[in-house]
């Protein structure tokens, strides 16, 4: 019998920079089996650096200079955290994650950039827009560019930009092309005598020709001592006035690395060998700006990160296989390719510089070839591993026997539970019993229910989360709030150490769920298999006073329905295991997902509901015949149908899930269409839903109440989408669909 495959060992990659995104692409096709990698970023998107200039004076699209690290991370078998890290233990091996709990690591490597220093200067950091880290340039620079185009009179807008170093003169460079043709004034202060003080004089003169022709006012020899609301004031006593201030000078590093203990340079960068590992810790990595090489210092640049990469892929292969690692030797010298803003470029290589349209040209190419390595990724990939971790030789290894019904063992459980009790001593309550008492009111009824979900995002933290949402949601659909719960999970074969680090986090997240709305975790069972799967059963009593509950076909004529959440959870996922979605897409639809449907529940108790259900895995229309019950009609409204972005372009390419044909097969015949309508729209009818909204049923005169009562407590996409009419016995359509019933 071959023996299954078990997870063994944890890399996790803090940050999307360029040495990463590279790394990780190679890895993923030389795979080493029994190795689980992680992604933490704080966005779905990582930005190309050398395209940001061009994004900005508008060149380019956001797609063509972001790297969809969602998407990545899809294709490369990675799991993706979306996740700020806060602090690193390397005693513990562990890194703390902002607003959730911690992440074991048995190998780590760092690349998360720099960040602006602005602490030098009084008052920087209260009213500068800090040009890094460059991963929220862009929604700074929409911001900015907001205020320019809303500005009125006569009065010019100025704009300024603090430093001289490539990126503040690129940046200013793109503003200007930006805005040509506004009443605007731009200035770029710089401290030392000269801008691009490494460059050649040849290249500098190149570039002050391009800031003067568009119009840029330089300023040397401008230090800034302290920054206002609206002024700067400077070493020699004198202030200049903005309206909107740009700050681009010397790179810091994140607090958190010199805070972790870890050896850095005077200026809190990771400080690496040549082997990219810190200098006391070989299970930790560091590239790109974050970290410095201490035999070979060299500027904060992209392509430094982009040369790290194959050298970073190797000797994170070889650390964990125990092989030899090799020396990374950075070039002393690098082409540097300046964007003027107008696709222009000046190259400087040494003593030789060159500038023109065909130098924003060669530029062009070199960026687009970079990122075409992202949007276009290989398909046949490796069937089989081609390395395998020591530890897990499949031949040593005994197959997992059945005779134990592959349960998770006492010590990753026992382990596991003890730090969940420790975090939510309220609601992880589960005893040594082999059974617990339901805790309810005297008197009360208790209801019940049962809800189980493959793995659907790699986060178990977030899939923990939204399992607990999904579970819960049957009970809020019938008006019930929850009391306890009770865990079935099958977690992929693994190690003890990772099998506890992940129900940790599985059922972390969903203590998260449960703990906001007072709602205990009396225990479970837990086993191994092929793959992940989660599942809780919830119970709980009427949440209304009198015992009141929420059915299912309580509707009457006249009565009109309320969708709480925008449809499209299963069109979008089932786009992102094709790697068609957009990672911003597939994160609003997490957070849709995230959004529990308690608050919903009790405001349409409170107004008068007459019937609810929640829209889950049969869609829209299999919900609402459901809620008809053949005893009733309903007529929808196409254009209120709120969807997910993303959603109506994922149907439209034909992406579909695969329970959307068995939707349509089962409940389209009771569908009829009184005229013309979007194909697409009436399709995201049929698509499945994870965690879904609520369908309520209310009578007319309060349904606008409860609209605007659900949309001020965040259900933002709440819409009256449809009325319940009288059933029509000489036809066998139950729902009427019109393309606007307004």
């Amino acid at each position: 019998m071959k023996a299954a495959v078990e997870l063994r060992r944890d890399l996790v990659l803090v940050g999307g920079g360029h040495s990463h995104v590279l790394a990780m692409r190679m890895l993923a096709m030389t795979p080493i089996e029994g190795l689980r990698i992680t992604l933490i970023s704080p966005a779905s998107h990582s930005p190309y650096s050398g395209m940001l200039p061009g994004l900005i004076a508008g060149h380019y699209t956001f797609e063509q200079t972001h790297i969809d690290l969602a998407r990545l991370c899809q294709w490369a078998g990675v799991r993706f955290v979306a996740a700020e890290v806060v602090a690193l233990d390397p005693l513990n091996r562990r890194l703390s994650l902002a607003g959730r709990p911690p992440l074991s690591y048995d190998v780590v490597s760092i690349d998360i950039g720099s960040q602006p220093e602005l602490d030098s200067v009084p008052g920087a950091r209260e009213h500068a827009t800090p040009v890094k880290p460059v991963s929220g340039l862009w929604q700074r620079w929409l911001a900015a560019q907001q205020r320019v185009n809303e500005q009125r009179g006569a009065e010019e807008y100025c704009i300024a930009v603090v430093g001289g170093g490539a990126g503040s003169v690129e940046l200013a460079l793109a503003i200007a092309h930006r805005l040509k043709g506004k009443s605007l004034v731009l200035d770029l202060w710089c401290g030392a005598p000269v801008i691009l003080q490494h460059y050649n004089a040849r290249a500098r003169r190149m570039v002050m020709m391009a800031l003067q022709r568009h119009g840029i006012r330089v300023h040397l020899n401008a230090r800034v001592t302290e920054v206002e609301s609206a002024a700067l004031s400077f070493a020699d006593g004198t202030h200049a006035a903005y309206d909107q201030l740009f700050w681009c000078t010397g790179a810091s590093a994140a607090p958190w690395i010199a805070a972790s203990g870890l050896a850095t340079n005077e200026h809190g960068f990771l400080a690496v060998r040549d082997t990219l590992q810190a200098m006391d810790h070989d299970d930790i990595f560091g590239a790109g700006d974050i970290a410095t090489q201490v035999n070979h210092p060299r500027p904060k640049a992209g392509v430094y990160a982009v040369r790290q990469a194959p050298v970073l892929a190797h000797n994170l292969r070889a650390v964990l296989l125990d092989t030899s690692l090799r020396l990374h030797r950075p070039q002393r010298r690098f082409l540097s390719l300046i964007s003027l803003g107008d696709k222009r470029a000046t190259a400087e290589w040494g003593l030789l510089c060159a500038t023109g349209r065909w130098t924003w040209r060669w530029k062009d190419r070199i960026d687009r070839a970079f990122m075409a390595r992202f949007e276009t990724l290989p398909v046949n990939m490796p069937l089989t591993p081609s390395y395998r971790l020591p530890a897990s030789d499949s031949a040593s290894l005994q197959p997992v026997c059945g005779g134990c019904g592959a349960k998770v063992g006492a010590d990753a459980l026992r382990g596991a539970l003890a730090q969940l009790r420790q975090d939510y001593p309220q609601h992880c309550c589960g005893t040594d019993d082999d059974a617990v008492v339901v805790p309810a009111p005297a008197g009360a009824p208790v209801l019940q229910s049962l809800d189980v979900l493959r793995q659907m995002v790699s986060d178990p933290w977030q899939m923990g989360r939204i399992t607990a949402n999904h579970a819960l949601s049957d009970l809020y659909a019938c008006g019930v709030r929850p009391l306890s719960a009770l865990a079935a999970v099958i977690l992929p074969y693994a190690s003890s150490t990772l099998l506890q680090r992940e129900l940790q986090q599985l059922l972390g997240g969903a203590l998260h769920e449960f703990a906001a709305v007072d709602c205990q975790l009396n225990g479970g069972h837990s086993m191994q298999g092929p793959e992940l799967s989660l599942g809780f059963t919830v119970n709980g009593v009427p949440m209304a006073s009198n015992g009141a509950l929420l059915t299912k076909t309580g509707a009457s004529p006249g009565d009109q329905l309320i969708l709480t959440k925008p449809l499209g959870t299963g069109v979008l996922f089932a786009g992102h295991m094709q790697l068609a979605a957009d990672g911003r897409d597939v994160s609003a639809g997490i957070s849709s997902m995230l959004q529990g449907n308690g608050a919903a529940a009790e405001l349409a108790l409170a107004h008068g509901a007459t019937a609810c259900t929640d829209i889950t895995g049969f869609g829209l229309l299999g919900h609402l015949l459901e809620m008809l019950a053949q005893e009733h009609a309903a007529r929808l409204d196409l254009s209120a149908l709120p969807l997910l972005n993303g959603a109506i372009e994922q149907i439209r390419a034909g992406t579909v899930s695969t329970m959307h044909a068995s939707n349509v097969r089962a409940n389209e015949p009771f569908l009829e269409c009184t005229a013309s309508v979007d194909e697409a729209r009436r399709q995201m009818l049929f698509d499945p839903q994870t965690s879904g909204g609520l369908l309520i049923a209310i009578p007319a005169h309060c349904a606008l109440a409860l609209c605007e009562a659900l949309q001020s407590s965040g259900y933002a996409a709440a819409r009256i989408m449809g009325e319940v009419v009288a059933l029509n016995p000489k036809s066998t359509a139950l729902v009427q669909l019109h393309p606007s019933l307004q």
